[in-house]
């Protein structure tokens, strides 16, 4: 047996390695939440993190891949628990759906005000964990919008509103977790649930009627 496939402590290797990178993520997450990553180094980050400095390397190249691995590892988190809330109320009303899915991330992200801010852009990070971040808000704009369409006719999937309106959605529900993760919204949690399903359901059921006064305004004008 290599020295890679021993036990340790009752640990295999690969374990302790999966241990290691954890705590380099929540090291740098901690960095990153406080604004302090541009001055961040791969020695600071292990002094912080308790580790050597070799086992930085086992598991990231560089500190903009762990930056990287630090928003993933959010976007994964806050994606499993909205898709574990949301799943089992297939089949109910949409409202069920969305306060559920919404109630999911905020929690998420309410327990941790460092993923709020890391995630939804309240720290400043390298151009490549924005580009990062940026992806992973797009990722749920797309996702709002296929949604949509499976749940309105084909009125909302020819108009402009298509589009618009998740992103609209989406940029305001982002900021307003932010807002109430840093403590700047006072207002308590089920509220802010509350509030931002009714939100997300008065803004759905408008831009499905404003579409489909466009398509019969089009329809009748040719």
């Amino acid at each position: 047996m290599s020295s890679a496939e021993r036990n340790y402590a009752g640990d295999s290797a690969a374990t302790r390695i999966q241990r290691r990178r954890a705590t380099l993520i929540d090291t740098a997450l901690t960095t990153m939440a406080g604004k302090l990553w541009r001055t961040a180094t791969v020695d600071s980050l292990c002094r912080a993190a308790k580790l050597n400095k070799r086992y930085f390397y086992e598991s990231f190249p560089t500190l903009d891949a762990l930056a990287d691995a630090v928003v993933e590892t959010i976007a994964n988190e806050l994606t499993a628990a909205a898709v574990g809330a949301y799943l089992p109320l297939l089949g109910e009303p949409v409202e069920a759906q969305a306060r559920a899915a919404i109630a999911a991330v905020v929690d998420v992200l309410g327990d941790d005000p460092r993923k709020a801010l890391v995630l939804l852009g309240g720290v400043p990070a390298a151009p490549a964990t924005h580009d990062k971040r940026t992806a992973v808000i797009t990722g749920l704009t797309a996702a709002l919008i296929a949604h949509a369409r499976t749940t309105h006719d084909v009125a909302l999937e020819q108009d402009s509103l298509a589009a618009t309106a998740p992103a609209f959605v989406i940029g305001g529900t982002v900021q307003a977790i932010l807002s109430w993760a840093t403590g700047d919204l006072a207002v308590d949690r089920d509220r802010l649930v509350d509030d931002i399903t009714a939100l997300w359901l008065i803004l759905d059921q408008g831009a499905a009627e404003l579409a489909g006064r466009r398509l019969a305004e089009r329809d009748s004008a040719e």
